[in-house]
C-alpha cells in the first residue's frame, strides 16, 4: 500500500486537530483545570471567610502533616489491601463465570443479561441495598448469621466484619464486569486449539492452563488495569455503608480526603490527600503498563 505524501499527511493531521480542538478545550476545562487547582491548593494555607476563602501563604506543611499523621498511612494501607484483595477475588470469579458461560449452549443470553444487573446498578444504590441486608435490626444477612451464632452479629459496627461485608458488596457488583471482558476474549480463541489439545490427550484443567489462560492474558491485563483504577479510588461504597468506620477501619484515601475537605473544612489538607492519591494511582498505572505493556496493547485491540 502506497503511503500518502508527507504534505498530505500533515494537512490531514492539522485537519484532525482542528476538528478535535473544541473537544480538547472542553476536556481541559473540566479535567485539567480542577486537577491543577487541587495540586495548587495542596501547597496553600487556606482560611475560610464569609466571602469565600483566602490563601494566606504557600507552604508544604499540608504534606508534612499528612505524612506524619497516622490517618494517611492507615488509609493508604486499607486502600492498597482492599484493592489487591477485591481485584484478586473478582478476577478469579470473573474467569470462572466467563468459562462457564462460554461452555453453555442454551440460555447464555439470559444468564448474561442477569449477570449484568449488578454491574448496571449505580454504586450508591447497590450500597444502600447491601446496607439493608447488613442492618443490625432487620437485615437478611444479619438474620442468617444469627441462626448460627450465639449472639446477634453487628456486621457494620465491627472492623473485620465491616471490611468483609464491604468487599462482598464490591465483588458482587464488579465481578460481572471482569466476566464480560474475559468472555470477550474467550469467544475469540480459535476452536482448533481446543481440538488440538484434545488430540494430544490434554484434560480440561491442562487445556485451561496451557491453551485458555495464555490466550486470555491480554484481556485479563485490561480488566485488572480498569479494576485497579476503580478500586483504588473507592468512595461511594464505604461512604454509604460505614462512613469510613467503625473508627477508621474502612476509611479509604478518598474518604479521608472527603472528611478533611468537607467535615474539617481543611481545604489544603483535603487537596493534599487528593493529589497524593492521584499520584499513587498514576504511579501504579505506569508501573503496570510497563510490566504488562504488550498484554494491555493486545487486549485493547481484542476488545
Amino acid at each position: 500500500m502506497t503511503r500518502a505524501p508527507r504534505s498530505l499527511r500533515q494537512r490531514r493531521a492539522r485537519t484532525g486537530w482542528y476538528y478535535t480542538a473544541p473537544a480538547l478545550v472542553v476536556v481541559a476545562a473540566v479535567t485539567l483545570f480542577p486537577v491543577a487547582y487541587s495540586v495548587a491548593m495542596g501547597f496553600a494555607e487556606v482560611r475560610l471567610t464569609y466571602g469565600g476563602m483566602e490563601i494566606e501563604h504557600w507552604t508544604i506543611s499540608n504534606y508534612t502533616t499528612m505524612l506524619t499523621s497516622p490517618a494517611w498511612p492507615d488509609a493508604l494501607l486499607f486502600t492498597v489491601g482492599y484493592t489487591v484483595a477485591t481485584v484478586a477475588v473478582e478476577l478469579a470469579l470473573g474467569i470462572a463465570v466467563a468459562v462457564l458461560l462460554d461452555h453453555l449452549e442454551i440460555g447464555r443470553g439470559w444468564l448474561l443479561a442477569l449477570l449484568l444487573i449488578p454491574w448496571s446498578m449505580i454504586t450508591v444504590v447497590s450500597a444502600q441495598l447491601w446496607g439493608y441486608l447488613y442492618n443490625a435490626s432487620y437485615g437478611a444477612v444479619t438474620w442468617l448469621l444469627d441462626l448460627v451464632q450465639a449472639e446477634p452479629p453487628v456486621i457494620l459496627g465491627t472492623p473485620a466484619p465491616a471490611i468483609t461485608a464491604m468487599a462482598v458488596a464490591d465483588v458482587w457488583k464488579t465481578t460481572p464486569f471482569v466476566a464480560v471482558i474475559v468472555l470477550a476474549g474467550l469467544v475469540r480463541i480459535p476452536r482448533d486449539r481446543y481440538e488440538a489439545a484434545a488430540v494430544d490427550g490434554a484434560g480440561a484443567w491442562t487445556t485451561f492452563l496451557n491453551v485458555v489462560l495464555p490466550a486470555l492474558r491480554p484481556v485479563i491485563a485490561v480488566a485488572v488495569l480498569f479494576r485497579i483504577l476503580q478500586a483504588f479510588g473507592i468512595f461511594d461504597l464505604p461512604f454509604v455503608l460505614t462512613q469510613g468506620g467503625p473508627g477508621t477501619a474502612t476509611q479509604s484515601l478518598a474518604i479521608l480526603g472527603y472528611k478533611s475537605l468537607f467535615q474539617d473544612l481543611d481545604w489544603g489538607m483535603g487537596a493534599a490527600v487528593a493529589t497524593s492519591t492521584g499520584l499513587l494511582v498514576l504511579a501504579a498505572c505506569l508501573l503496570f503498563l510497563r510490566l504488562f505493556r504488550s498484554q494491555v496493547e493486545q487486549g485493547g485491540g481484542t476488545l
